[in-house]
């Protein structure tokens, strides 16, 4: 028997007390965004600590400007050196009523197609994720006394609250995370049955706007027909975002957009994902995207404009005749390619600025930006990955985008001149950061199984 087949049957043999070790983890209601948690965050981060000690692994709490990092190091018998990052940092879990479980008393749930899956917040983002890395690595100590390679592990407390000291912490000790390449499980599996590698990242814009009118709100009676209504204006902005044909029309925004590479479409197409199966999950039928795209352009490789949250004027119960004296509204862009969030964020100020009528103003909140993030596929790391998946799923991966940002690749890439590779075990059904998250026991099992076989394979 060979040591990977030893070390695969130990994580079988030890599933229960995995699964135990994770339900106490998750217990921890360690919630980044409310302060109230602060010390539930330091609880948390402690109890890896100490997990990665008890299997040999040097570790400790480092001091961040916020919620304290992880950071432990491992020798391993190959040259090859990987940094391993996650987030130990969970999401609030309102609305709380809507839990089917207690968020924070994790246990294991039947789903309504015979699926086993451990329900609790934290269990897929990024909890129940971390701990298939680390009870693969526990694993291969146990077996054969040492691990495969090299590893530094990088688990910070604040990925939820959106890493605000991460950059600064990545830089102030850029010498001890020197590594060959980075691996991230924060990410998904194409289905429940098919693995998949995440060779690119959309990067992220976020913009607020605040237009404002009169110097008080108005009675609608008096003043309605003459006054000048920001919410009037802000919706007519707005909806100058996209052309009929769903393109984005603000002056130079696909600049720096590149075309998929044909043989990148041909895989896609050969997965056959409709608008009524991808949609329907979430009750819809119909794309609303760029016409002309396939849907998995649209989602993975194609860049968006989204407005994410729109007030003004009088919310509450009953009628308030009032004409308001300013709109506000909160606006997401997704970035593939060469896209500069710069020079994005510069062109839709400008955009909006010429669009607002000379009695009002408007006032602009301006979030940090990321790149777009992509890997070659010929990436050594992500064939080393490939055929692991294969040997643990049966299953070729799919190779594929995510629609969503994931902002540390680029400071890896940055900070240490780190390439990433993102490989996950969520689906699309375990509803992070809403009511009832949960994670199957197959991801939890298997994705395990699967870091097992990566970490062996990216030794030869």
């Amino acid at each position: 028997m060979s040591k990977l087949d030893q070390v695969l049957q130990r994580i079988d043999s030890d599933l229960d007390s995995s699964l135990e070790r994770l339900f106490q983890w998750l217990k921890v209601p360690s919630i980044s965004t409310d302060p109230a948690y602060k010390d539930h965050c330091r609880t948390a981060g402690q109890w890896l600590v100490d997990e990665l000690k008890s299997i040999g692994i040097e570790a400790s709490l480092r001091e961040t400007g916020g919620h304290p990092a992880v950071v432990g190091h491992a020798k391993g018998d190959a040259k090859l050196h990987v940094l391993f990052y996650g987030h130990y940092d969970v999401q609030p879990v309102d609305p709380l009523e809507l839990w089917e479980t207690p968020p924070f008393e994790p246990r294991m749930i039947t789903l309504s197609d015979g699926r086993k899956a451990i329900s609790a917040r934290g269990s897929s983002d990024d909890k129940g994720q971390v701990m298939t890395f680390v009870e693969a690595c526990r694993a291969w100590k146990a077996e054969t006394g040492s691990l495969p390679i090299n590893i530094t592990f990088l688990v910070e407390g604040a990925e939820e609250d959106g890493s605000k000291f991460l950059p600064e912490f990545i830089e102030a000790n850029k010498d001890e995370l020197k590594a060959d390449v980075a691996l991230v499980c924060d990410t998904g599996m194409w289905d429940q049955n098919t693995p998949g590698i995440t060779s690119s990242l959309r990067g992220m814009v976020y913009e607020e706007i605040i237009v404002r009118c009169a110097d008080r709100d108005l009675h609608s009676g008096t003043f309605g027909g003459a006054a000048r209504n920001p919410i009037h204006v802000l919706s007519k902005i707005i909806a100058a975002f996209h052309d009929d044909n769903g393109r984005i029309t603000i002056p130079g925004f696909y600049d720096g957009v590149h075309e998929t590479p044909t043989q990148v479409l041909e895989q896609w197409r050969g997965l056959n994902l409709t608008e009524e199966e991808f949609l329907g999950q979430v009750g819809l039928k119909q794309s609303a995207g760029e016409k002309g795209r396939m849907l998995i352009e649209q989602i993975q490789s194609r860049p968006t404009c989204d407005v994410n949250g729109i007030i003004g004027g009088y919310t509450g119960e009953g009628t308030k005749t009032v004409i308001a004296s300013e709109a506000r509204c909160k606006v997401s862009f997704r970035l593939v390619g060469d896209q500069d969030p710069v020079a994005i964020s510069q062109n839709f100020e400008a955009f909006v600025r010429e669009r607002i009528p000379a009695d009002c103003s408007v006032e602009f909140i301006h979030h940090k930006g990321s790149r777009a993030l992509a890997l070659p596929h010929d990436f050594p790391a992500i064939t080393a990955a490939k055929s692991a998946l294969h040997d643990e799923w049966q299953k070729d991966p799919i190779v594929i985008g995510m629609g969503g940002s994931i902002p540390v690749g680029g400071d890896f890439k940055r900070t240490l001149g780190l390439d990433t590779l993102f490989v996950g075990f969520g689906l699309d059904d375990d509803r992070i950061h809403s009511p009832n998250e949960k994670y199957d026991l197959k991801s939890f099992h298997k994705g395990t199984r699967s870091w097992a076989r990566i970490l062996a394979a990216l030794a030869k």
